[in-house]
């Protein structure tokens, strides 16, 4: 019994650590080189909590803490299933990595600001979303990382930051409202928010009109924090404005804590009438998928293309929640473990060829295939896979997907993934050719952008975590069956929550 009661105390290192050592950076923020030490420690402790926490899930099942002994559903409870420790690895690996690409392209000016303690209370944040075993606490988590992202959005005051901050924020408060309203609604019904006291409560609960609409609610609330159609544009509006390392950052977390929580509620809590809402889902999914990849091939800017291809495909996430089968929530959790990776360091390609050419504009840059074979490759290796093709990781990720829809007949889904997934990857040719291919503008004064030289030093720096991605993508398709049957085993925890429910009531 103290071996278990130990192993569930894991649940709260990811919160712990990034807490404390955030705090200690914060202390030191006018000392750049302790900011950097202490931000690669903060980010390093969060990796190893979470790998020996999946570690401790996949031999010993559900782990489930009730903070101060209160029992659920009366107290705090952090629970860690598959999919939770999942996502907490996948958190801990993207703020590893970008942590250290930061030691490099984060100035010292932002560094003074506290840059490194925001990076770390949105870890904990992320963390905090994905542990949390009840609907109040997902809100506060909410919030944490909703006022960690919007200082890290606006850090350094330029004026694109602002602009891009006051639309990132003023959304998502629209979003926590929605949120908090259902959260009321939710308990006016049932007298609790533990979220396996509402699976095993709210199919008996009166007034089922009342139980749709609030699931409607929170479809609303975390289809905008997801950036789900129509309910996206504030991200394009605002994740090229930032750093690279907090677009990366971003784009590889922030967006899915809203999938997870769709995920969860929709596999869990609001499960009354899925004929109308995953049916619903599902053509959320399309609608998403077109738009977005739409967005992305009428771009001309780096970031922004890569940003309107982050709302495509979340799409593909909410295609294998709306299908509902084992194969097609695996597929999904596939899907986000591969889109985390391969996004998250296309935005880092982006910053690099940046620090090459001081531009994002496609017309200003060019010429890096002569001049830089190895980040060209390393793109191919991240915009390959993004668009499917195989061996990557995305072939197998869609792959999945495309056989769940085609078992269950939904032929149009199918062909609008397939068609998404062609028109990336003409995007993603629209950037080789631009970037990597065509020769390098002629002068500065006529449009060009000139190409400057990065120390040697700084470069293996800002390599290495590309370096890991990459190789990360491609091993995620090589070793394409492992990882099936890891997001295998986690969906059909999704799909019999009864493990979940147990562990958590503790009956």
């Amino acid at each position: 019994m103290a071996v278990i009661h130990a192993m569930n105390h894991l649940v709260l290192l990811p919160l712990v650590i990034p807490f404390v050592v955030a705090v200690a950076a914060f202390l030191v923020r006018r000392r750049p080189l302790f900011q950097r030490t202490l931000g690669l420690a903060g980010a390093g402790g969060v990796l190893l909590a979470a790998l020996v926490l999946i570690v401790a899930v996949w031999r010993h099942g559900v782990q489930v803490l009730h903070i101060g002994g209160w029992p659920a559903p009366f107290g705090i409870t952090l629970v860690a299933d598959l999919f939770s420790a999942l996502m907490v690895v996948l958190a801990g690996v993207i703020g590893f990595l970008v942590t250290v690409y930061s030691l490099i392209s984060v100035d010292a000016r932002r560094a003074s600001f506290g840059y490194y303690p925001l990076l770390l209370i949105l870890l904990m944040g992320v963390c905090g979303a994905f542990l949390t075993g009840d609907l109040f606490n997902l809100y506060v988590w909410f919030e944490v990382l909703l006022m960690a992202s919007f200082a890290l959005l606006t850090l350094g005051g330029e004026r694109g930051q602002i602009e891009g901050g006051f639309k990132y924020v003023t959304l998502n408060l629209i979003a926590s409202t929605l949120f908090l309203t259902a959260l009321g609604l939710v308990y006016g019904m049932t007298g609790t928010l533990n979220m396996a006291a509402l699976a095993r409560s709210l199919p008996a609960a009166p007034y089922p009109g009342l139980l749709l609409t609030v699931s409607m609610l929170f479809l609303v609330g975390f289809g905008i924090k997801a950036a789900v159609f129509p309910l996206f544009f504030w991200l394009p509006a605002s994740y090229h404005t930032p750093p690279v390392a907090v677009s990366a950052v971003f784009v590889g977390l922030l967006t899915k804590v809203g999938v997870y929580a769709l995920v969860r509620l929709f596999t869990l809590v609001f499960l009354q009438d899925t004929a109308f809402t995953h049916t619903l889902i599902l053509v959320l999914a399309g609608c998403t998928m077109v738009t977005g990849v739409l967005g992305a091939v009428a771009q001309n800017e780096f970031r922004r293309i890569l940003s309107f291809h982050s709302i495509s495909q979340v799409g593909y996430m909410l295609m294998g929640l709306g299908l509902f089968t084992p194969l097609a929530l695996a597929g999904a959790l596939y899907f986000m473990i591969h889109h985390s990776v391969v996004k998250t360091n296309l935005f880092l390609v982006s910053g690099v060829v940046y620090e090459r050419q001081g531009s994002y504009e496609l017309k200003h840059l060019g010429g890096q295939y002569r001049a830089f074979p190895a980040l060209a490759a390393l793109f191919l290796v991240s915009a390959l896979s993004l668009a499917g093709v195989p061996p990557f990781s995305g072939f197998f990720a869609k792959l999945s997907l495309v056989q769940a829809g085609l078992a269950l007949g939904h032929y149009g889904i199918v062909g609008v993934s397939l068609a998404v997934g062609a028109l990336t990857l003409l995007s993603m040719a629209k950037i080789w050719a631009e970037v990597f291919w065509k020769a390098p503008p002629t002068a500065p004064g006529a449009g060009g952008a000139a190409v400057h030289e990065i120390q040697h030093n700084r470069l293996a720096v800002l390599l290495a975590p590309v370096v890991v991605l990459a190789l990360a993508a491609v091993l995620m398709g090589v070793l394409a069956e492992p990882v099936l049957a890891l997001v295998t085993r986690a969906a059909d925890q999704l799909l019999d929550p009864a493990e979940y429910i147990n562990r958590v009531l503790g009956t």
